[in-house]
């Protein structure tokens, strides 16, 4: 027997893999948020030259080219995301930084990633055999209180704003923090109306659901949840209740499932719970993304194994959501580079196949598949396109202020 005949063969994909690598070819995935950037500040103060993207990044990060194309990513949203503890100018310095990144990689990748502002663009860059890379500011203590400002990241490529992060903002209540407006105040009411006028998406991903019901109340636009799963499913606060879910066929939005293990899996809440209160106990922030932060959580995991998450979980969050919003409202919001944890099979971007695989095992058809992959993110983007064309035939940029509306600050 020679050597080459000694060898096991390698094993097959299973039919259904196989099957999910060919309609990503045919409908890739849209992915809601993926925090590369701020993974590249964190890691190499943006010195791109120490992550080449078009090498197997694995050791440092979730995402690179090669993997990006194995797991059949059409477009990407990439968060320009600035932690809550920058305040004032210096979270929007933050955001202009993050802004610049992702144009400095789509210059550097030109052959791999185009910048996308519309869904057309969407449409023509994935057509050229390209990654669509479009951008989704993640906090509105971004625009630091300042309409102006929320409509310069809109020209500068922003398409989505998350209203909130972790804590809560001056005039909207996030899902993390101790509520203090009861949902959005007058002022949030305005921003919403605003990123209305100007086509910007309103994400509700992160937000208090009484901040959910406020902005679906208000919007004239879709809305989207760029990373969150369904609350029915695991209870955790980011996550969407039922009754939210169930106005998103009114509202033409789209729910994006995230995998973050924490946000999908019930055991891995009280894990995460004393997990970040180790990082606290070591000076570091739950969600630091240095080395030594992650020396602190393997350390952590080491010693308290941490719950598994699987495709089958998130799969659970999505057929529950396919029943509660319907499938024209669902889309993948994956949030690698943004959590320290990844499901098992979803462990970084080429995982998306596993996904799909898994829900054609439950017997989801490739046209409901398209739907959640690309179609429904494509449509939920050029419907706010449309709205704000009206409006914007209807009425002139806001120059409304915080105390103006909301009262001088406390």
């Amino acid at each position: 027997m020679t050597a080459a005949q000694s060898q096991p063969a390698a094993a097959s994909p299973s039919p259904s893999l196989a099957r999910a690598r060919e309609l990503l070819a045919a409908h890739p995935v849209v992915d809601g948020h993926n925090d590369l950037p701020w993974a590249l500040r964190e890691q190499v103060t943006y010195d791109l030259d120490q992550r080449d993207l078009t090498a197997d990044q694995s050791a440092h990060l979730h995402t690179d080219l090669p993997r990006l194309r194995a797991g059949g990513v059409g477009a990407q949203f990439w968060s320009v995301y600035a932690r809550t503890d920058l305040t004032g100018d210096a979270a929007v310095s933050a955001t202009l930084e993050q802004i610049d990144v992702v144009r400095q990689l789509a210059a550097r990748y030109p052959a791999d990633l185009g910048l996308a502002f519309t869904a057309d663009d969407m449409e023509t860059v994935r057509g050229q055999g390209r990654i669509a890379s479009l951008m989704g500011a993640e906090g509105g203590h971004s625009i630091n209180n300042s309409l102006a400002t929320l409509r310069a990241l809109y020209r500068l490529g922003v398409r989505y704003l998350t209203l909130t992060h972790n804590d809560n903002l001056d005039w909207a209540d996030s899902a993390t923090d101790e509520p203090r407006h009861d949902g959005l105040t007058r002022f949030g009411e305005e921003v919403v109306r605003e990123m209305n006028r100007a086509g910007m998406l309103v994400d509700l991903s992160h937000v208090a659901a009484s901040t959910m019901r406020d902005a679906l109340r208000v919007t004239e636009a879709p809305v989207i949840f760029s990373h969150s799963s369904a609350r029915a499913v695991c209870d955790h606060p980011r996550n969407i209740p039922d009754d939210v879910l169930a106005q998103l066929p009114g509202n033409g939005g789209v729910a994006m499932v995230t995998f973050v293990p924490k946000f999908v899996l019930p055991e891995a809440v009280a894990w995460t719970v004393a997990a970040d209160d180790n990082m606290r106990a070591n000076g570091l922030h739950p969600l630091d993304g240095t080395e030594r932060g992650a020396q602190v959580q393997r350390a952590y995991e080491a010693a308290h194994p941490r719950p598994v998450a699987t495709p089958a979980t998130v799969a659970d969050h999505l057929d529950h959501m396919r029943e509660a919003a319907g499938i024209d409202h669902l889309g993948i919001g994956g949030d690698f580079d943004g959590t320290p944890f990844t499901p098992q099979g979803l462990d970084d971007v080429a995982g998306y196949p596993n996904l799909i695989a898994e829900l054609l095992d439950r017997r989801w058809s490739e046209a409901d598949l398209a739907k959640l992959t690309w179609h429904n993110a494509v449509r939920v983007l050029r419907d706010a396109e449309s709205v704000a064309a009206d409006l914007q035939r209807r009425r002139g940029p806001s120059i409304a202020t915080l105390a103006q509306l909301d009262g001088p600050a406390a």
